[in-house]
């Protein structure tokens, strides 16, 4: 079982931002047997009522070794943001410190910290006032990159309670968010992935049995009572002594707000959790790890 302790340090996570930015190759699309069988256990779950009919859910997964995708289900349909919407935040106040019109100081980094790694919903709403709130922040995304907003939607700062319905994303632009993350073609893309290694409770690697302890993680959970969802990057250690980067996406979202919350939360971030799994078990299959 893997846990907080056992996360890799940041020390480790800066050698492999270091060492693979710049590294990645084009982009294409690989049909395998894993995008089968994420819908096969997606299908079991609903046989049983675990997913309910009126839940959707979104799945993608790219690997970087071989530049393609290897799984995509329902990757365009747009569906609630909830905190997966604050990295892109996060870009967007960035974009504005390249420009020279932000100074990212003490206070905005700690800001910053708050936002992505313990989801703040009053250091999120201040980072997206430096940009000036969500209408005009969603205006320089699409402006500056279209490509990883072709399904956002910012209309609301995070209400009182952590209610963001309205906002919403896709595991699409998630995905394409991510690669050029990876590949550092965006502002500050080493900050960035410094901040979504931070220690946290993900559900990609944290309790997801079948991913090795040490594997690191760069991540950003949603979470509201009709959403539960995660994106990141997880990095394989072969055996070989190489690295084995690739991009997990996992939304289920309700169509009813969820009474009982934490139950329900912890369920489907069960969901997500196997998804991981039966992913590095994919991986593994691909390459010596």
């Amino acid at each position: 079982m893997t846990s907080l302790s056992n996360r890799p340090s940041l020390f480790f996570v800066a050698a492999i931002v270091f060492t693979f930015i710049g590294t990645i190759t084009p982009t294409a699309t690989a049909s395998t047997a894993l995008e089968g069988e994420i819908e096969q256990y997606i299908k079991g779950l609903r046989g049983k009522g675990i997913i309910r009919s009126d839940e959707k859910t979104a799945w993608l997964v790219y690997d970087f070794t071989s530049g393609s995708k290897v799984a995509t289900i329902n990757e365009n349909s747009q569906l609630q943001a909830a905190s997966m919407i604050k990295p892109y935040l996060a870009l967007a106040f960035f974009h504005q410190v390249q420009a020279g019109r932000i100074i990212y100081g003490s206070k905005s980094r700690r800001q910053m910290e708050l936002m992505i790694q313990k989801s703040n919903n009053e250091s999120t709403n201040w980072v997206m006032q430096q940009t000036g709130g969500p209408t005009a922040t969603q205006a320089l995304l699409k402006r500056h990159y279209p490509s990883l907003c072709q399904q956002i939607s910012l209309v609301e700062y995070i209400p009182k309670g952590g209610r963001t319905y309205r906002n919403q994303g896709s595991a699409g632009d998630y995905g394409r968010f991510l690669e050029a993350l990876w590949k550092g073609t965006l502002p500050y893309s080493k900050e960035i992935l410094r901040l979504m290694a931070l220690p946290g409770i993900d559900r990609l690697y944290t309790d997801a049995k079948r991913v090795p302890a040490g594997t690191a993680v760069f991540n950003k959970t949603g979470s509201t009572a009709m959403c539960c969802g995660d994106m990141g990057i997880l990095v394989a250690r072969g055996r070989n002594g190489k690295s084995y980067p690739y991009v997990v996406i996992g939304i289920i979202e309700s169509g009813q707000r969820n009474t009982s919350y934490s139950t329900w939360i912890s369920r489907r971030a069960d969901v997500i959790r196997e998804v991981s799994n039966i992913v590095y078990l994919n991986m593994k299959k691909r390459y010596p790890l």
